[in-house]
């Protein structure tokens, strides 16, 4: 499965509307809103994942720059997070007494 991110809603864009844009699209397995803060300006934007790889790549082709409520929308794939290495722990070598 694929995920999208969806960004620059505008602020009363709910979660059904949401997935009545991308319905048309394939299946839905969710959609995650967010808010967030961009300088002085609150953001909202939203996580959908596509029922898989396919689907995702055709709503991205047909949605990207779609408007929603007057905000065109802003839809990127969603990359998988890089593995974080284990954080090594510094001893700080030998205290002198």
């Amino acid at each position: 499965m694929k995920t999208l991110y969806v960004g620059n809603l505008a602020a009363d864009v709910t979660e059904a509307e949401l997935k009545d844009t991308f319905a048309g699209r394939g299946e839905i397995a969710s959609i995650k809103m967010l808010s967030g803060r961009r300088g002085r300006n609150s953001t909202k934007y939203a996580y959908v994942e596509m029922a898989s790889d396919a689907l995702a790549a055709e709503a991205l082709e047909a949605l990207r720059g779609t408007e929603l409520k007057g905000h065109r929308l802003d839809i990127v794939l969603e990359e998988p997070a890089p593995t974080q290495r284990p954080r090594r722990q510094f001893r700080g070598g030998q205290r002198r007494r």
